[in-house]
């Protein structure tokens, strides 16, 4: 399906590029910075999602993506909840470091994906006007949980992430947000990224401490 939206991409693209808003692009734009700070381990990707998030809301609320339009809300919560935790989160509330995702974090995530996606899909079903009522749940179920991850700095986020943007790029495409689809496909070389990164970083040996503060 996604390689005959390709085919129509000149027309398509140069149409909706006449139609779409700044406001959209300001979003793209913060959006990839985000998630590129996220990648190199940056506290800054945290302000930086939160200007994003506030963008999206409305972008997505205007193309009735109401279960994305909710999570740009929660994401900000978590931006905040994230940004304490990258400076404080560590032993003695120190920087927080890259670990892996523990198996309670597993189970939890897994049992949540199922939940929300079936009883919110429900809900905006029957209760609203919502475009791919269920799959627009899963996708923003599976970026909760990839989001708390990230907030706790675990390795694993990555490849959540990698998950719901391909996902996301046919089904923002569809809606004609085309920059928006562009922006979750370069995110998808930002995750690869971030998880290779991290992986790198899980891997260095933790330097040892000096004598007189190892006791």
């Amino acid at each position: 399906m996604f390689a005959l939206l390709l085919l129509d991409i000149p027309t398509s693209f140069v149409q909706y590029w006449h139609a779409t808003t700044p406001l959209e692009l300001v979003a793209v734009l913060t959006g990839f910075a985000c998630v590129w700070l996220a990648a190199r381990e940056s506290i800054w990707n945290f302000p930086v999602a939160i200007i994003s998030c506030l963008l999206y809301v409305f972008v997505y609320y205007r193309a009735r993506l109401y279960s994305d339009c909710y999570l740009q809300v929660l994401f900000i919560v978590l931006s905040l909840y994230g940004w304490y935790e990258w400076l404080y989160g560590g032993r003695n509330a120190t920087e927080l470091g890259v670990t892996h995702a523990t198996r309670r974090e597993w189970l939890l995530g897994a049992v949540f994906v199922v939940a929300f996606t079936l009883g919110f899909g429900y809900y905006l079903h029957y209760n609203t006007d919502a475009s791919l009522p269920h799959l627009d749940s899963f996708t923003t179920a599976g970026s909760i949980v990839a989001q708390y991850l990230l907030t706790r700095k675990r390795l694993e986020n990555w490849l959540i992430w990698i998950l719901v943007d391909l996902i996301y790029v046919p089904v923002l495409w569809c809606k004609d947000l085309y920059p928006t689809s562009i922006l979750y496909a370069l995110y998808l070389g930002l995750a690869a990224y971030g998880y290779r990164q991290w992986r790198r970083e899980l891997a260095r040996p933790v330097a040892a401490l000096p004598a007189s503060v190892a006791g």
